[in-house]
């Protein structure tokens, strides 16, 4: 359930099948899912699909169970809506485990830190980032687990200075220069001298003041002129979207706010944003977002939300 989650006949399904298993469904509401399977065809096509996806969930109940006495407000009817939600949507199955689980320094949802290390040099952190460090009397090593930071290095013309994140390095030149790993794609923008990016496929480039690059699965890219305005606007609890396909909008958002983004259309992955939104209000950007573009947010509490094509 990929393109078909868009489908107005599969979301409404999803909707019948959470409300029949809610312990407050009443008679009344049984007697319209009936008339409603009974209305179409398509709709027991649909109905049928949502019980194939709730013998999946049904191996997931345990530590969706856990998940649910540790947040009181959270519904039966949304956790189970979140959970379907999680096994059929485009994203897959949500795993618990988080990248840097373990890591030095690290920060919640909305914070920022200034983090200074041991060598003199500073790394502000934004929203949900993490990094561990591993120095030695050779080189200095940060690995870079997730999210954002803007890195202003100290002089140590002994120890090479380097930000391994996803399948590459950054090496500094002396300088200033602001890392984003978010959705597996690493985007280096520099503020100031100069830093060599190098990937695990052995393309390296050396980016100059004033430009970024970003690097991936699909390997390194071309380097193009950084807007640092734009890049660095993080660092006053603000984000700019230009030109932006929604699917990296939601991954940027998802780390301002509670809970899963789940696109569920490859569909309207591409569409283009430019906006500007306060990073302590994500929550109305998303709204905001979804108004603009003509798309549907489906809400399970704070634990996900689906974003659908509307028919």
């Amino acid at each position: 359930m990929s393109e078909d989650a868009t489908d107005p006949i599969v979301m409404e399904a999803l909707e019948w099948f959470v409300r029949m298993r809610d312990e407050t469904v009443t008679a009344a509401d049984r007697q319209a899912f009936e008339t409603w399977l009974a209305a179409d065809d398509a709709h027991l096509a649909a109905w049928k699909h949502a019980q194939a996806l709730w013998a999946r969930f049904d191996i997931m109940q345990p530590e969706f169970d856990r998940l649910r006495r540790g947040r009181s407000p959270l519904s039966r009817r949304n956790l189970m809506l979140g959970g379907i939600a999680l096994l059929g949507g485009s994203a897959g199955l949500y795993t618990f485990s988080r990248p840097g689980l373990f890591a030095e320094y690290t920060t919640d949802i909305g914070e920022r830190r200034t983090v200074r290390l041991q060598d003199g040099s500073s790394v502000e952190l934004g929203s949900y980032s993490a990094l561990s460090t591993f120095f030695s009397g050779t080189e200095r090593r940060i690995e870079f687990y997730r999210g954002e930071g803007f890195f202003d290095v100290s002089s140590d013309p002994r120890r090479a200075f380097l930000v391994h994140a996803g399948g590459g390095t950054t090496r500094a030149l002396g300088t200033k220069f602001d890392l984003k790993f978010v959705e597996d794609v690493v985007t280096v923008a520099v503020s100031e001298h100069a830093v060599q990016v190098e990937t695990e496929s052995l393309s390296t480039l050396r980016l100059e003041q004033g430009w970024q690059v970003s690097y991936g699965l699909a390997g390194l890219g071309q380097p193009t002129e950084a807007s640092l305005d734009a890049v660095e606007a993080w660092r006053s609890d603000r984000i700019v979207f230009q030109d932006v396909p929604l699917r990296r909008v939601l991954a940027e958002l998802e780390r301002y706010r509670r809970g899963r983004i789940i696109l569920m259309s490859d569909g309207i992955g591409d569409i283009p944003v430019t906006a500007i939104f306060e990073t302590k209000h994500a929550e109305n950007a998303l709204q905001t977002i979804a108004d603009t573009l003509g798309i549907r947010l489906l809400n399970a509490a704070n634990y996900v939300t689906l974003v659908y094509r509307v028919s």
